[in-house]
């Protein structure tokens, strides 16, 4: 994988940015969910494609209508992208549906309920320190 340059990484922060606003003040599409997030953005070197990985909070049926409604706003959201951010292009715009958020919460939520499981075993023990049951 071929590692960004500092020009590409800056373009590729202020685009991600800039999406984010447009698509949380700027669409006013009733199916895209209120949870959206743009998670990262890859704008292409030489400026002439950009994948945006968009994160959803909800379930399949919103992340679907999320994505749709993004894609049929895709005219308007590069638009308004071309007026907000000075580029030689304007790149096309790819929406990617992106879990990661998703994933991370379900497995902070896993890792939680290991902690209450190893602290509910841990109360088992009686005042003087010793396990109920058997020994150690």
């Amino acid at each position: 994988m071929k590692k960004n340059s500092v020009k590409n990484t800056r373009i590729n922060s202020e685009v991600q940015r800039e999406l984010s606003v447009i698509i949380r003040e700027g669409i006013k599409d009733p199916r895209i969910h209120f949870m959206t997030s743009v998670t990262d953005v890859q704008v292409a070197p030489d400026l002439k494609t950009c994948k945006a990985y968009i994160s959803v909070m909800g379930t399949d049926k919103e992340q679907q209508d999320t994505l749709a409604g993004l894609r049929s706003a895709t005219g308007y959201i590069r638009r308004e992208l071309a007026h907000r951010v000075n580029l030689r292009n304007t790149p096309e715009i790819t929406f990617i549906l992106d879990d990661s958020i998703a994933y991370g919460a379900a497995m902070s939520k896993k890792i939680a309920d290991l902690h209450v499981e190893a602290y509910d075993s841990d109360e088992t023990r009686t005042e003087s320190g010793e396990y109920d049951g058997e020994e150690e």
